[in-house]
């Protein structure tokens, strides 16, 4: 940036760092509640009210896909399978 565009850009100093800190405060946002940790939460929350009767086989099943999904989603392709079929895995 030239001595001039600078001179002429700082008055939108203070409005590009307030910007900022609101990106800043999004991002932090979402990784609270969309992060790999709030995910493996909610997991065990699901878990713990199929056991405890509160919710059925197939709400629970379906809630623990779209968790499964968001959380492949965050770590990439190649990171596992988003589903069990038994719960027992195959061993070779």
């Amino acid at each position: 940036m030239g001595l001039l565009s600078g001179l002429v850009l700082l008055p939108l100093a203070p409005l590009r760092f307030t910007g900022w800190v609101a990106g800043q405060i999004a991002e932090v946002a979402d990784q609270e509640l969309y992060g790999p940790e709030a995910l493996l939460a909610r997991l065990a929350e699901l878990h713990r009210a199929l056991e405890a009767g509160e919710i059925g086989h197939a709400a629970f099943e379906r809630e623990e896909e779209r968790v499964l999904v968001r959380l492949q989603r965050i770590r990439g392709p190649g990171s596992g399978p988003t589903h069990r079929d038994d719960g027992e895995g195959t061993h070779d």
